[in-house]
């Protein structure tokens, strides 16, 4: 099975490409070949790939960057994605779109299921769900994968700024009032190959929408206070970590309260559940550390 995957420098693009020997070919295309603000690259990259399915891993989320360019947002997280959906039904691919738990408010005092409505509060959160109402209505070959607080040895994210940061500081304040599901990228990777590889075996998907992320609860400062507990050590970067209020860390964009998803149904019909956070992100301090 060929899957073309938008994307090639992002955390799930290469976690994608690494999980996938022996079970997909993986063909990564981005930038310039294809270019989510110009539309126009979407057709020759498709019939040029001919892939069996399609993965759109690719999207803006600089969540505060996004306030200030809703349009280009809008472009990138809606636009975008409907176009694939469109081009995909035409040529009789499925297409699975990868979407976010920002598409709810988090006011919800348990995690949050797939029957949930959403209430973004965010640009990215309402341009993320515009793209997931795009893919549905455009492909109804479809496959739509919401997760939440991505983190692996890739690219830019929370548990790499966290050891950077230990490294020249003593002292980390972190929010302590915003809790969801850290989910490394591998783990996100290897359901959407279950699901590719359900999606062959039974000639399509249970239902057109999941929740996928990693097992557990965690506020941002638990995940910063493990991720530097596991880095002392192992004798690297490590520092005092101060819990703090979202009121005390104000950002232009509004962060749920709580966002945890719950993946059972996920693991119900494709048969994988992601890792527990603290084991995942253990395993991944242990993998950076090494390769410093």
């Amino acid at each position: 099975m060929k899957i073309l995957v938008t994307g090639t420098s992002g955390q799930l693009a290469r976690s994608l490409s690494e999980q996938a020997k022996g079970q997909a070919e993986i063909v990564l295309v981005g930038r310039p070949d294809l270019d989510l603000e110009n539309l126009a690259t979407f057709a020759p990259v498709l019939k040029s790939v001919a892939p069996d399915m399609v993965i759109n891993a690719a999207a803006h989320t600089g969540v505060d960057q996004q306030e200030d360019e809703p349009e280009r947002a809008f472009r990138l997280n809606a636009e975008a994605p409907a176009d694939l959906a469109r081009l995909t039904r035409l040529a009789g691919i499925p297409l699975i779109q990868v979407s976010t738990d920002y598409v709810f408010d988090g006011s919800s005092a348990r995690p949050y299921v797939e029957t949930d409505l959403p209430n973004p509060q965010t640009v990215y959160g309402r341009s993320k769900l515009a793209g997931e109402d795009a893919v549905r209505s455009g492909n109804p070959d479809h496959l739509i994968v919401r997760t939440a607080w991505v983190v692996s040895r890739h690219g830019r994210n929370f548990v790499k700024t966290m050891l950077s940061l230990a490294a020249t500081r003593d002292h980390l304040k972190v929010v302590a009032d915003q809790f969801g599901n850290p989910t490394e990228a591998h783990d996100l990777a290897d359901g959407l190959l279950a699901a590719a590889t359900l999606w062959r075996r039974e000639g399509g998907f249970p239902k057109g929408l999941y929740h996928l992320a990693g097992q557990g609860r965690a506020s941002w400062h638990e995940l910063a206070s493990h991720v530097l507990a596991v880095s002392a050590s192992l004798g690297g970067p490590s520092a005092t970590v101060e819990p703090v209020g979202s009121d005390q860390w104000p950002a232009k964009a509004a962060r749920p309260a709580n966002s945890e998803l719950n993946s059972d149904a996920f693991a119900s019909d494709f048969g994988y559940r992601a890792g527990q956070w603290k084991d995942r992100v253990r395993a991944l301090v242990v993998e950076l550390r090494a390769s410093t």
